[in-house]
């Protein structure tokens, strides 16, 4: 905790102790909550969402959810697949000094990407066009997820964000988080169009296009 703080820039500031009946929880538990400051003059959310504003992904997806999958060993799986579990801040700070008009972010923790940007579509009312090709997914970890027949889209993820950025500011902002560590498989995915309204599309790495619907039921795995 020590080192992740450090990383991260933060500190710990307090701590606290329960005491629970014998058996009721005698392994160690930890909850965290944190406090930060937002600048008066930064405006994101979906109202400032514009038609042709570009879509940024801070990096590969699907990695933790299958991660945390393998490892309760209820599927005789093995593989190195490793969480992307780590602090953005860094990353996010990085994004809003090279592109300052950065107009909406969000984390893709549960029910992934594809649930995120169903979420923006609806808020927005426009429509979500990206690309297959440029959203990544590691190659162990799509296997995993070919086997188990569950869509990466819908994958939890815990260090990864997802921007909408100005397009004349997105080459800069892709730029930024590319310099930074963890930011080294940030990638421009896709775009904000008027139509389909409130709805995803993605093209396919055939040219072909599907639509990327709202996640139905609990997301697999389910880890909060």
């Amino acid at each position: 905790m020590r080192a992740a703080a450090e990383a991260a820039g933060v500190r710990i500031v307090t701590g606290d102790t329960k005491v629970v009946p014998h058996g009721a929880g005698d392994q160690l538990f930890i909850t965290t909550a944190g406090i930060g400051i937002i600048p008066c003059d930064r405006h994101v959310g979906p109202g400032e969402v514009q038609r042709g504003d570009k879509l940024l992904i801070s990096g590969a997806i699907a990695d933790h959810g299958m991660a945390v999958m393998l490892a309760r060993g209820d599927l005789a799986i093995e593989a190195p697949i490793v969480s992307d579990t780590r602090a953005v801040n860094r990353l996010t700070a990085a994004l809003f000094e090279a592109a300052p008009g950065t107009r909406w972010l969000r984390d893709a923790t549960r029910g992934g990407l594809g649930t995120v940007l169903n979420e923006l579509a609806q808020a927005t009312g426009l429509g979500v066009v990206i690309e297959e090709a440029q959203v990544v997914v590691h190659e162990m970890t799509r296997g995993a997820c070919d086997m188990l027949g569950i869509d990466p889209l819908y994958v939890a993820n815990e260090g990864t964000f997802v921007a909408v950025v100005p397009a004349a500011e997105a080459e800069a902002g892709l730029a930024a988080l590319r310099t930074l560590p963890g930011g080294e498989e940030a990638t421009l995915i896709g775009r904000i169009v008027a139509e389909p309204a409130s709805s995803v599309v993605m093209v396919t790495g055939f040219g072909g296009t599907r639509m990327v619907d709202m996640l139905v039921g609990d997301p697999l795995p389910r880890i909060c």
